[in-house]
């Protein structure tokens, strides 16, 4: 039942109380309540958008971003990067950030997965997840001809999902020349994709599937599957507009015992009890606030907010990661189509865009953000003589002691010429990344003419930060201190993946695309030179809102906020499941990995794995 009335809050008593009706949340809820004995309140702090053009028309999450669905966080000024704040979208709306992201579907890699059970973590495998990332998604293959267009003939009948609610497809058309362009061009030098993503082991350029429905052309999310499908359920409540406080604990026994939450709806506080647990899915910033809020979390924090400690845990909010971003924006030749016009909102563009959507469901607003991708080694590192150039950076920068587990994992992955510490994409059309710090995105005062952006991202940093209560007001933001590029080999790392920009711009067929002498970005888009590259890494980097890890899987001792069954460390029944609990960030847009983790989260607490 969505938006239930709030003066029924507190006169009933649910099983499970859900804070947070986002991507994980209404995954867990809809599981729960395939069970007609199982009651379960959804409590959201945004609204209920389903009928919103500007969520279901794919190509609308740029118009989102800092708007009424937005919480729209900002960091703290980041040292490294010259003292620049940057924004954190997420999602403030039934569905979360799955309704505001813009719809890339990647995997993880079987390492990312394997290296979460080595934190200390029974259980948590690839053997195990792998099945929970087919269970949540359909993959549609496009027709004979699109699929030679894009050269999609890595797809694999035994990892890709058949039957799960959120739909998958691929936005290239057969009249692109870019996103053929894109994969010949890591064909010729021999980084063409090998392997099914969703193998666990692929690496190299392909043409990556967005969540978008492909017979509706809509966006696929979560409140328009999991949600709509349970929502006639009589034991799934879901109230709309409602601010959870804090969660409410007895503290009388060895293990705090969570019995229900504070939460505030149209005004009115309320205090609604659960009979089994309460389940935390509010995201990477706003879960450790709950939980600090509550009374969990390290005592100096607490005590200078005045917030009695319930149990003294250090970890809460700590080892936050996230994926950082860059690129360069390269002049097209005339006659290629771009997405500049509908960016620029130009009046006739979009106009055009419009008709072709509402009525042939065809067109550029059919496509997400990006579409085209690739896992890439540091190739520098690979060709001969860089393995020594590695092992001297690793020299020079050794991990701290409290770094020692996670730092061995990152190396690991640099030192594996099979596993990907970057990724490469292309956006076809330009943004800006260095516009005022005020505006609201990257797409912001651009240039006229027509681009490709081709992208870097850092996709496993050494660098990790932390998010904490700004004060014991609930309705504050949380202080975001990523410490973005604090580890100076993740400034080495960024800077070789950006260089490889260059090499795929003057690769065949992409440079026949762009223009001789054609315009970029900025005058200091040119990043040959590694000592270039890094300091336009400083410059123009931002965030891949893809916050992860503050209430990590593991063991207390060892950094964490919650055991191997999700339960918080110091308590019978409070339980987490959304991105926070990762030990460390997997690889590519995180959202399948949040999918798959509330799947498993979903069967741990019914008691089937």
């Amino acid at each position: 039942m969505d938006a239930l009335t709030a003066s029924h809050l507190s006169s009933t008593e649910y099983d499970f109380i859900l804070v947070g009706g986002g991507t994980a949340g209404l995954v867990v809820a809809s599981r729960l309540t395939e069970d007609p004995d199982v009651h379960v309140l959804v409590l959201e702090a945004g609204e209920n958008h389903l009928a919103d053009p500007r969520i279901n028309i794919p190509a609308g999450w740029s118009a989102v971003l800092g708007s009424d669905v937005d919480w729209n966080f900002k960091t703290t000024p980041q040292e490294s990067l010259k003292g620049r704040t940057l924004r954190h979208p997420q999602g403030r709306i039934l569905g979360g950030s799955s309704a505001i992201n813009a719809e890339a579907f990647i995997a993880p890699s079987k390492a990312d997965i394997e290296g979460w059970g080595s934190f200390g973590n029974p259980g948590w495998n690839w053997a195990t997840m792998m099945p929970y990332y087919r269970k949540f998604h359909t993959l549609t293959i496009p027709s004979k001809e699109t699929c030679e267009h894009l050269g999609i003939d890595w797809i694999d009948g035994e990892v890709r999902g058949t039957t799960g609610p959120i739909q998958a497809s691929f936005q290239g058309v057969v009249q692109d020349p870019l996103s053929q362009a894109w994969v010949k061009t890591f064909r010729n030098l021999d980084y063409d994709l090998k392997g099914d993503p969703f193998s666990g082991e692929a690496m190299g350029g392909y043409s990556s599937p967005i969540t978008v429905d492909p017979e509706s052309k809509t966006r696929s999310y979560a409140a328009n599957t999991y949600f709509v499908a349970a929502s006639k359920r009589p034991n799934l409540h879901v109230v709309t507009g409602a601010l959870v406080n804090k969660v409410l604990l007895d503290t009388k026994n060895d293990l705090a015992v969570a019995t229900g939450v504070s939460v505030t709806v149209q005004g009115n506080n309320d205090l609604v009890a659960a009979r089994k647990e309460v389940i935390l899915a509010a995201g990477a910033f706003q879960t450790p606030k709950l939980l600090e809020l509550s009374g969990i979390g390290s005592k100096a924090i607490l005590q200078s907010h005045n917030i009695p400690i319930l149990v003294d845990n250090p970890n809460v909010g700590e080892n936050l990661q996230d994926h950082l971003m860059t690129g360069i924006s390269f002049e097209v030749k005339d006659g290629i189509f771009t997405g500049d016009g509908l960016m620029r909102q130009e009046p006739e563009v979009l106009q055009g865009a419009m008709q072709m959507y509402s009525t042939a469901r065809a067109g550029p607003l059919c496509a997400g953000g990006i579409g085209s991708y690739a896992f890439m080694p540091i190739v520098d590192f690979i060709a001969e003589g860089g393995r020594a150039d590695l092992k001297k950076l690793l020299t020079k920068f050794p991990p701290d002691t409290e770094d020692e587990m996670h730092y061995a994992f990152v190396r690991s992955i640099l030192e594996n010429a099979s596993s990907a510490s970057g990724a490469l994409f292309m956006f076809p059309a330009q943004v800006n990344l260095h516009n005022n710090p005020e505006a609201k995105d990257f797409l912001q005062d651009l240039l006229p003419g027509n681009y490709v952006s081709l992208g870097a991202a850092l996709l496993h940093p050494f660098s990790r930060g932390n998010v904490h209560i700004a004060s014991a007001d609930a309705t504050q933001a949380p202080k975001i201190d990523p410490k973005y590029l604090s580890h100076p080999l993740d400034v080495e790392v960024l800077a070789r993946h950006l260089r490889m920009l260059e090499t795929l711009a003057e690769s065949q067929p992409f440079v026949s695309l762009l223009k001789p002498d054609g315009r970029r970005n900025h005058a200091t888009a040119h990043v040959k030179d590694l000592a270039n590259a890094k300091e336009y890494v400083k410059t123009t980097v931002i965030s891949n809102n893809h916050p992860a890890c503050t209430c990590a899987m593991m063991p207390k001792e060892k950094g964490g906020v919650v055991n191997e069954r999700l339960l918080v460390h110091g308590t019978r029944n409070l339980r987490i499941v959304d991105a926070s609990i990762m030990p460390t960030i997997p690889r590519g847009n995180i959202q399948s990995s949040v999918y798959a983790v509330a799947e498993r989260a979903a069967d741990l607490i019914k008691g089937v794995c």
